[in-house]
């Protein structure tokens, strides 16, 4: 079975890890978010692509599922002690590693996807992991201008920061007015994406936020398009639980584009165009039919990833979903 999953960082490299447990012959295919990668320290970091190259290939911090583990912060210090920033980024020495290597290869003018490929034959993660796109997006978010930092591209008191710095920085502790994935429109699909989903026999859609992760990838053109139009089912999890996100602060996000944080909202907003098949959470097992009438299928299981057996529990029932939704 060939399956393609679109993901973003900590929930998506989890649900992989089940997935490929549920699932150990699949040809497995990660269209990964490139939405929240920035440039710091003169490097490019691309958090959502390493954390399931590092989930998947061993190399994890497990407790806060990002970053290395046994990590050490000695580079992050001496930075510091010169006064460069910024330091609520937090780039262990290991990490560091991977984003030199990443930068001197773009530099020498591989695109990210050549670059990934090569990361990924250290870590060996078992799955072809592909970015969304080779070009440049970044997804921003508009917030209110904090007390102090009013300047000139502050128009209305808001100002637009990268996303980034709204979720790591400040914890979206403040309303995100808009969510704004920079360069998505101009941006193609990486070579490899649109034949990987023309060549599937099932897309998922795993729980991962579904504006700034799934969302993002979906913003390049021609991904969406090609997942509708590839006559496969199409079977999402939803990352909201009991009306809020299972990890993560998904709910700012999705109240800046209008949408409720509620399973049922999510699958709407997805759409019956797009999505066949819904997994809701045994809580929420009253929105089944709020889904079902919108047009798509869905069925209330356990959705908390609490260990690898839960993961790949919900993993086996993304893929019995999508198994009757083609029958």
């Amino acid at each position: 079975m060939r399956i393609v999953v679109l993901a973003g960082g900590i929930g998506g490299a989890r649900f992989l890890r089940g997935l490929k447990a549920a699932s150990p012959e699949a040809d497995i295919t990660v269209i990964g978010n490139t939405g929240d990668d920035i440039h710091l320290f003169g490097l490019k970091i691309c958090p959502d692509l390493d954390t399931v190259m590092y989930t998947l290939g061993g190399g994890i911090h497990e407790e806060q599922g990002w970053g290395r583990a046994d990590e050490t912060f000695t580079v992050k210090e001496e930075l510091a002690a010169y006064g460069v920033g910024p330091e609520w980024f937090g780039l262990g020495d290991r990490d560091f590693a991977t984003h030199i290597v990443r930068t001197q290869m773009i530099s020498a003018g591989y695109p990210l996807s050549a670059v990934t490929e090569a990361l990924c034959a250290r870590w060996r993660p078992g799955v072809r992991l592909l970015p969304m796109t080779d070009d440049r997006v970044e997804t921003h978010v508009l917030i209110d201008t904090p007390e102090g930092e009013e300047d000139a591209g502050s128009k209305g008191g808001r100002k637009a920061v990268h996303f980034q710095e709204y979720w790591v920085r400040h914890r979206a502790a403040m309303p995100a007015h808009a969510v704004v994935p920079v360069g998505a429109e101009h941006a193609k699909p990486a070579p490899g994406v649109l034949d990987a989903i023309a060549e599937s026999d099932l897309v998922l859609f795993p729980p991962s936020n579904p504006v700034v992760s799934v969302g993002t990838i979906l913003a390049v053109p021609g991904i969406r398009e090609a997942i509708a139009d590839a006559g496969v089912p199409v079977v999402g999890l939803s990352p909201i639980v009991g009306g809020a996100p299972v990890r993560g602060m998904a709910d700012k996000v999705l109240s800046a584009i209008g949408v409720e944080s509620s399973a049922a909202a999510v699958a709407r907003h997805y759409g019956s165009g797009l999505l066949d098949g819904w997994l809701v959470d045994t809580g929420d097992a009253a929105a089944v039919d709020e889904v079902e009438s919108a047009g798509i299928r869905c069925r209330a299981v356990p959705l908390l990833m609490t260990d690898l057996d839960a993961t790949a529990a919900m993993a086996r029932e993304a893929l019995a979903l999508a198994e009757e939704v083609r029958a």
